[in-house]
């Protein structure tokens, strides 16, 4: 999963789009987190999320606006 689509390229790590890749990003107007937000589901909770994503960061404006949504990261042993 990808913050934004063009993450990759703005990282310098790839060329490809999330798009490109079949991934819908986060923060795109019409993007995932948005997505999400519509469901009416208990628990959201985010897997398969690219390491160039500042969601990883426990401390970044992104994480912070995932949790404010209800939307939870996923972590290791979960």
């Amino acid at each position: 999963t990808l913050w934004r689509d063009n993450e990759l390229a703005n990282a310098g790590v790839g060329r490809n789009t999330g798009k490109d890749m079949g991934h819908l990003a986060l923060a795109e107007e019409h993007g995932l987190a948005a997505l999400l937000s519509t469901l009416p589901a208990k628990r959201k909770i985010l897997i398969h999320i690219n390491n160039t994503n500042p969601i990883l960061n426990e401390d970044s404006a992104e994480r912070q606006s995932l949790t404010a949504a209800g939307i939870e990261v996923s972590w290791d042993g979960m």
